[in-house]
Parts: C-alpha cells; structure tokens; sequence
C-alpha cells in the first residue's frame, strides 16, 4: 500500500496519548472538525495551503483533529458515530467512483486541488528550454547584426549593412556601374601577406604593401563576354614615392600607413587606366589570406596550364602544360607568386592567376558549400578583400555570376606583341612598351578594340560561304548580305558533293562564341560545333546553301 501524504508542512511532538504536528513557521487555525472516516484502500491526500514541507506517513487508524495551537492525531477505528457540522469535511483525491463521496462541497475542493496544483517537472523542463532558445536566438540575431555589419562594411568600405543582404530574395538587381563604351570595368589587384597588415609567417611581409598582381576585369552585362587582362608587376609607372618607380608601388605610395584603402585604390585605378585607356567603375583588393580561405573552402579547385612551371627553387610550383592538376589554397599562392621556370617571367604568372580564378568560378558553380563555409569564408573575406561596391551591387555581380558564360571568357595578352622586357639606365629592370618608355598608343588601340561589344570587332571572325546547288551566284549574292552586316572577313566556294540539311547550314570550326550567337540570331537556327571532314577547315565559320532550296525560297528564307 502506498503511503498516505500526510499535511504539508507539519511535524511531530511527543504525546503520551497523542501526536502533535506543529508548522515551524505558522499556526494553522480552524475550527476543529472530525473527519468523516473512509474505508478505502487507496492512500488519502490532504492538500495544504502551505508551501509544501518535509512528507510525513501517518498511521490509516488515527484520526486528525486541528485545535488552535495544535493538529492532534488520535486512534479512530473504534468510533462509529457520524460526524457533526463542527466536523470537517472529508477530502479526498480518489479515483474509485464507489468509494467517493456525492458532497458538493468535495467536488470543489478537488476542482481547486487541479487549479492549484504546481507545474510538473517536465513542465518546467520544457519551458525552460523553450526560454533558453529563445535567448539564444535573440543573442545570435544580435550577433549577427554586430559581426555582419563590421564584415559588409570592411568590404564594402562602409556602403551598406547586414540588413541590405535582406534584398537577395527579391529578383530586382541594380545594374552596376558602365563606361562610355557600356562596359564594367574592374580593377582587381593583390598585396602579400594573410591580412590587410602584412602579416606572412613571424613577422610582416617587407613588401606587403606593394600590388605584385594587378589585372583588368572588363565586363558586358547586357551581352555577358567577359575580358581579363593582367599587368607585370614590373611595369615601369609615371613616378611614384620611390626612385624605382614600378607600377607596383602607386597604391602603397598613395596609402604608406596602410589608413586610407580608398586613396591608394583611387591612384592604382587612375595608373592602369591611363595605360590600358580605360575607365574603371569598381576595385577589388585581396591578399593572400583570401585566397587561401577561398580556395580550400571550396575542397580545393583545377587547374590546366598553357605552359610548363618549373619554380621549384622558389615557390615550389612545378606543372606540365596541359595537364590537370588539383591545388589547395597554399599551392594556389604559390602559383600565383611563380615567375621563375617560366617562358614569360611576370607575364607567365598573371596568366596563372587567371587560371586561378577560372578554377575558382567554376568549382563555385558546381558546388553548394555548406552554412558553416559560408559563415566562415565570409568572415575570411571582411579581414582580407577590400572593395568599392555596394551591398545591392554585389548582389548583382553574384547574379552575374550565375548568368554569364564563363566558357566563353577571353583572356587579353600583351606580350610579347606590345610589350617586353629590359635594363633601363638606371640598371634596374622593367617591363615596357615596344613602342618605347611611356608609349602606349598602340596598347590603348589594342585594348578598345577587344573591349568593343561588337565581337566582329575583337573575334574578327572568317567565313566561308558554300553553295551546293546549281543555281549560280547564290554564295556571292550571301557574301554581299553579310558584308552589309559587318562582317568583314567573308569567302565563297561552291560544296563538295554530299547530302546537307534543307536550308541553311552552320558550322563553326574556330570558338568565336560571340559571332556564332549573333549568326544564330540572324538566320534563326543553331550553330554546329561537329564539322564534316569534307568540309575545309582553314574558316572560323561554314555557311551552307542547300541544293533544294530555290533562289527565291532563299531570300525568302533569309529575310525572315
């Protein structure tokens, strides 16, 4: 049998014919009433109105009697009288439906037995916990508007907060900034060390400050082509803070005490683009911390070389041309810094950096990183790129991003037809226009004419137009159509004998992806990468005219 709970809250006193149970801390006093005995044999609860107190077991024989001073237990189980109205009621917490009483007065005092009974303890888990989350929601909430403030406004050099990222769920995206010519310009350029001090290793880099990597990123947003152009590091520069006077010291002469990010960024800008003649919108500064970080939260990215690396003696890069290699972020650095073992020196290396960067595009693309990464490359990021763009405009490059068809990039080359290498008079080497110290009229010429939106400007595409039927003309009359359309470089010749498609046939034998979109558009079919091998391949493009096509269905078809 289970023990009965006796009254909360009250102990024994020693009695010779009774027990008395005193409250250490209050007297009840109510009116004194026998309690009406009940045979049952489920225990009896008692609810008191006092905090509950140390549980006491009484013996089911004995009876309770509270006096003014006193509760009196005495030994009930020979008295049969029933109770009178001095008597309390009974109170009772039993389940048996024939052993509970009909009283009224019973059925309220269980009913304020549940309203007054305190919370469980699993209850009180719960609730616990559910305040707990809620606090630390709130804090991480607080934390998050803290931290994501100070990265935005690291990168951003304070042009936004953590509540403009809200506007990457809308589809509405601020177009960024354009030249005369319609294009984005991005100078993107790279210091040493793995923070914005300099930090390599022990101590600070001697050289952090100075921009050993500086390329152009030029951008079509309507059209999508992409350009990228690296400039030596060795270039000799109008004069700077040094008698050297390299290219490679403008930012760090302009920003000496490592404060002022804009000024020096303002000057590299303002450098490069009096050389290339162009006019940048934005700049993006990194170091090697972030590519470091990049990379190897992306698991490390591939890269395929045009030439052999052998800077063993100084990185420790050495890679065979062609081949596809996997590197993490350290071996990405060090590629990025390989100059010696190479065919071009400084030249060599900025290719390499754009290998570095198409690697990079495309394991972002193809890969989801986790929120974990995303949290930390962020943070990586605020401590080690620096830019001129806005929130919504990032928002706008990462949509880009996604749009655009890296494939089809173009990566612009200076050497060695307009520039090379040399010891000028002061015994120190350069880098430098063929055309002399200062003379860059005829890179100017060469850069606006690959940074044209018209890619018959800058594929300067051939075509060959073929005519396999036995109406004569009908190749020349399609060259003078497409002469009127701008392309310049246009041949006839009649097909070898063969079966083709009705109509209109498309090769292209030579990627020139901006020309094949606008052939595609203007014939109103897809252009074919798989060529015959009857047809010549001395042509960046085939047009073919179909046999069964009569002269006037042609222009008809044309037109159209």
């Amino acid at each position: 049998m289970r023990p009965n709970k006796s009254i909360d809250g009250l102990v024994t006193r020693d009695s010779k014919s009774s027990r008395k149970i005193s409250t250490p801390t209050k007297t009840i006093n109510k009116p004194v009433k026998k309690i009406k005995p009940v045979k049952t044999a489920r225990p009896i609860k008692v609810v008191a109105t006092e905090p509950p107190k140390k549980e006491i077991v009484p013996d089911e024989s004995l009876e309770i009697k509270i006096t003014d001073d006193a509760t009196t237990i005495t030994d009930i189980k020979s008295t049969s009288k029933q109770p009178s109205d001095d008597f309390l009621s009974p109170i009772q917490a039993f389940e048996d439906n024939a052993n509970s009483t009909n009283n009224p007065k019973d059925k309220k005092t269980k009913k304020d037995k549940k309203e007054k009974k305190k919370p469980g303890k699993a209850r009180r888990i719960i609730t616990t916990t559910i305040l707990a989350l809620v606090l630390i929601i709130i804090g991480l909430v607080i934390w998050v508007i803290i931290w994501g403030n100070d990265i935005i406004a690291k990168i951003t050099g304070g042009q936004g907060n953590v509540f403009d990222l809200l506007t990457f769920v809308d589809d509405t995206y601020e177009p960024l900034k354009v030249d005369a010519n319609g294009r984005t310009n991005i100078l993107a350029y790279g210091t040493s060390g793995y923070n914005m001090q300099g930090d390599e290793g022990a101590g600070i880099h001697a050289g952090a400050a100075l921009t050993d990597s500086i390329m152009m990123i030029s951008l079509n947003q309507e059209t999508g082509d992409i350009a990228m152009l690296s400039l030596p590091r060795d270039l000799k520069a109008s004069p700077t803070c040094t008698a050297t006077g390299k290219i490679n010291e403008v930012y760090w002469c302009n920003n000496i005490n490592g404060d002022d990010e804009a000024a020096g960024a303002s000057a590299i800008m303002a450098e490069v683009g009096s050389i290339l003649g162009v006019d940048f919108q934005y700049y993006a500064h990194l170091n090697w911390g972030s590519l470091v970080d990049i990379v190897d939260s992306l698991g490390g990215i591939n890269i395929t070389l045009d030439e052999d690396i052998f800077d063993y003696g100084w990185t420790g890069s050495v890679y065979e041309a062609g081949v596809e290699y996997t590197i993490n972020g350290i071996q990405a650095v060090a590629l990025a810094r390989a100059r010696h073992g190479t065919y071009g020196g400084d030249f060599s290396r900025g290719a390499s950096q754009q290998k570095i960067l198409v690697g990079i595009k495309n394991k972002l693309l193809e890969k989801d990183l986790p929120l974990t990464d995303l949290i930390g490359l962020a943070s990586s990021l605020g401590d080690n790129l620096r830019t001129n763009f806005s929130v919504s405009e990032i928002k706008t490059l990462a949509h880009l991003t996604w749009e655009f068809d890296f494939d089809s990039m173009r990566t612009l080359n200076l050497y060695p037809d307009y520039m090379t290498t040399g010891t000028l008079e002061n015994g120190i080497s350069y880098v430098f226009p063929r055309a002399g110290v200062g003379n860059y009229g005829s890179i100017q010429e060469y850069v606006s004419t690959q940074l044209s939106n018209d890619p018959r400007v800058y594929e300067e595409p051939s075509i060959l137009v073929l005519n396999a039927s036995d109406v004569a003309g009908l190749a020349s009359k399609e060259k003078n159509k497409l002469i009127e359309e701008g392309y310049n470089y246009v041949y006839t010749d009649n097909a070898p004998e063969g079966e083709y498609a009705v109509g209109y046939s498309i090769y292209m034998i030579n990627s020139k992806p901006g020309t094949a979109n606008l052939l595609e558009k203007l014939y109103n079919l897809t252009v074919e990468t798989t060529v015959p091998e009857t047809l010549p391949h001395d042509y960046d493009f085939i047009i073919i005219i179909n046999p069964i096509i009569e002269e006037d269905d042609q222009e008809q078809s044309y037109d159209s």
